[in-house]
């Protein structure tokens, strides 16, 4: 299935039924599963069989969804988490603990700034935050003996500033760690990190990949790529035994293609217990089967509502990767040549009670706090996603108080304008 295109493996990807089988995925909505004998369960707590003993650590239905989203991507493994925030704790805590160093862009989500900058800080793990836009100087400045990642967004929320993967690879490969990006904005469908030199891939599966603010979610994708024991010093983890495993070593046992997920699950899905539901996991299923045909809809409602911004006199910004002039235009076209993502961030020249003003009167798109979703969304970050941070760490993430970030659906851009031009006259 992996040598098809994207467009057949968001329909028919992850699953293949038998004969008499259901054809769409089953949602096996059981905690447990039963084995005619202790030494048959026992083979799976040794990591010495596949199979399902308990839903926390790995489901069927699960497991189909995240092999469709490991084939979209190109990975060679996956897993499903409970929301994007577990699946970026997950990905970087799996392989950085207390005394390790990240360096990370500044410009990603409020969330995952907060998840870095203060939770994981108080774990032990420190972060050092990079601007995306960096020079190469600044980026080989930023690591220490100690580092164990870098980590960025595709396309960030809300700044929307493009990552360029290639250089980030190549900073994080000349000092032995791992690139982690979080994918969710761009989705498979219009760009595959792995392509570009990225060895692991995160999603919030809530956003374009369920697509109808159905379900939270989140994913972890290996490239299978990175390989751990050359690097067997830094990560421990995956090149020592696992005492908790009868001395099981993951690079060895698993491969390069299984290590990184087969660890992520056996640990940190045991001990944290962010699992996905499988009946998340079906309605994730459903809205893949339409993402190659959602995406495409939101990148061209997306670019038609930043030309009619730009022309505005209200609008004292514009910003989308995917408009002719915007500062991250020629990375967009390199990386994600065939769409970006449908959100488009602006600001007032009239400040926050611009904005503000702005949002109160509009009547299709609605406040929420979502985003990359088939219905219209809007969302003022500084007081909303992104009201932990001070003036200082907004500036840094991209963020003014004026900012407006919102998120085209599927509608038709005609009516997604006149909504934007009657709120715009009360401003």
């Amino acid at each position: 299935m992996s040598d098809y295109r994207p467009e057949t493996i968001c329909v028919q990807g992850g699953y293949t039924p038998g004969n008499g089988e259901p054809r769409q995925i089953p949602i096996i909505q059981s905690t447990t599963f039963k084995y005619a004998t202790s030494e048959d369960m026992g083979k799976l707590f040794d990591l010495e069989a596949s199979g399902y003993f308990y839903t926390r650590l790995q489901n069927p239905t699960n497991d189909a969804v995240a092999a469709k989203i490991s084939q979209l991507e190109g990975g060679t493994a996956a897993m499903l988490t409970s929301s994007g925030q577990a699946a970026n704790f997950y990905a970087v805590f799996n392989i950085a603990g207390c005394g390790d160093h990240v360096v990370a862009s500044s410009t990603i989500y409020g969330g995952t700034y907060n998840l870095f900058h203060v939770t994981m800080k108080r774990m032990g793990v420190e972060f050092t935050f990079v601007e995306p836009d960096c020079s190469e100087e600044e980026l080989e400045a930023s690591f220490r003996p100690n580092t164990k990642a870098v980590f960025g967004e595709t396309i960030a929320n809300p700044a929307l500033t493009v990552l360029d993967i290639e250089k980030f690879a190549h900073a994080a490969h000349a000092h032995g760690v791992p690139l982690i990006v979080d994918n969710t904005f761009a989705t498979p469908v219009n760009c595959r990190p792995f392509d570009w030199g990225a060895d692991i891939v995160t999603h919030s599966t809530t956003k374009y990949m369920d697509g109808h603010g159905a379900g939270v979610g989140g994913c972890i994708v290996d490239s299978g790529k990175f390989d751990w024991l050359a690097h067997a010093d830094k990560f421990p983890g995956l090149t020592t035994p696992d005492e908790s495993y009868h001395g099981i070593t993951y690079a060895e046992k698993f491969g390069l293609g299984g290590a990184f997920i087969t660890k992520c699950t056996a640990q940190l899905m045991r001990d944290f217990g962010s699992i996905q539901s499988p009946q998340n996991a079906f309605l994730l299923n459903l809205g893949l089967e339409s993402l190659h045909v959602r995406m495409p809809r939101h990148c061209e409602n997306a670019l038609a509502v930043a030309r009619y911004l730009k022309e505005s006199p209200k609008i004292s910004f514009v910003t989308y990767p995917g408009l002719e002039g915007d500062r991250y235009y020629a990375l967009a076209q390199k990386y994600m040549p065939h769409g970006t993502c449908g959100v488009v961030s602006f600001g007032f020249r009239g400040g926050r009670m611009a904005a503000e003003t702005f949002m109160k009167h509009l009547k299709l798109a609605a406040i929420e706090t979502h985003v990359a979703d088939a219905r219209t969304c809007v969302l003022h970050p500084a007081s909303a996603t992104h009201r932990q941070m001070n003036d200082q760490e907004l500036a840094a993430a991209g963020i003014t108080p004026d900012l407006v970030r919102l998120s085209c659906g599927i509608e038709h851009a005609d009516d997604l304008i006149e909504d934007i031009r009657q709120a715009l006259e009360a401003v």
